[in-house]
């Protein structure tokens, strides 16, 4: 089963608006990675905006990493989306656990903390594009918002929200991004920002069942909205046998002497999906022997 992603722009040409409903995404991390609800929430909430800002990507295979370096208990978070709606990710601490906040959510800020976020796009030229901002609040959808008008000035509204169920499955995700053209105006600027003020919270509309249409109607009642397409998107790994090896290969002769030596065998596991590979002393052999060549 996959969620669905929608784009749309105002009539008049000067807002576009990505929306998506990510819970079966989530709810997949949450599944591979054995998440507690701080690490679901955060980490829910990183793979919801990689998702929106991978469809805004127009390069064939094309890929966008969004990771939070911060202080806090969850440690690194992560995640990757493609432009053919496709992504994945994993938190270094899947566990860590926090008392909730003083409005009584998940404290997703906290377990984030100070750092920065990092932002790579691989638009299949000779280098990536690298960005790197400041972590805002930790809240996720604020330090995209930042990330855009610090490093690509475009003025934006990102919303994003997981709402996790007593039995810690994902009862609801998703989110959405709005944008400003560079040739919106004061008076459509002021009306979009006079009408933000008021919106309510994503995972709010989602459990009114909201569609993402309805979601996006909704977040821009004040304007005319065209819908321009909708996409499946989905949680995808794309590890593989070949690749493991790679990396292995990739170690050197003297590091792949001394796994065989010391451990006789090796077992790596995705970091994305948690999938287990693993290489008897034959195996790590005969990559030595290509290591060697």
């Amino acid at each position: 089963m996959s969620d669905t992603l929608t784009k749309a722009v105002t009539r008049n040409g000067l807002i576009r608006i990505y929306a998506v409903n990510s819970k079966t995404i989530v709810q997949a991390a949450q599944d591979f990675h054995k998440t507690l609800p701080l690490a679901t929430a955060a980490l829910g909430r990183l793979l919801t905006g990689a998702v929106l800002m991978g469809s805004m990507m127009k390069e064939e295979d094309s890929s966008l990493t969004l990771q939070l370096h911060g202080d806090g208990p969850l440690g690194r978070v992560l995640a990757v989306a493609n432009s053919k709606g496709q992504v994945k990710g994993y938190v270094e601490n899947p566990l860590a656990d926090l008392p909730l906040n003083n409005v009584g959510k998940i404290d997703v800020g906290s377990g984030i903390g100070q750092g920065y976020l990092s932002v790579v796009k691989d638009l299949k030229l000779k280098e990536p594009y690298i960005g790197q901002v400041p972590i805002q609040t930790g809240e996720i959808g604020d330090d995209i918002a930042f990330y855009y008008a610090q490093s690509e000035q475009v003025p934006s509204l990102v919303a994003l929200g997981v709402l996790v169920d007593r039995d810690y499955t994902v009862k609801q995700a998703g989110g959405f991004i709005v944008q400003i053209m560079p040739d919106c105006d004061e008076f459509n600027l002021r009306k979009f920002e006079k009408a933000a003020e008021n919106i309510k919270s994503v995972t709010g509309m989602l459990e009114k069942g909201l569609s993402n249409e309805e979601l996006i109607r909704e977040v821009m009642k004040d304007f005319e909205v065209d819908i321009l397409e909708e996409t499946e998107v989905d949680y995808v790994c794309d590890c593989s046998d070949e690749r493991m090896r790679r990396a292995i290969i990739s170690l050197g002769k003297k590091e792949i002497q001394d796994i065989i030596t010391e451990q006789g065998e090796a077992e790596i596991l995705c970091q994305f999906c948690n999938k287990a590979y693993l290489y008897d002393k034959e195996e790590l052999q005969k990559m030595f022997e290509k290591a060697r060549k």
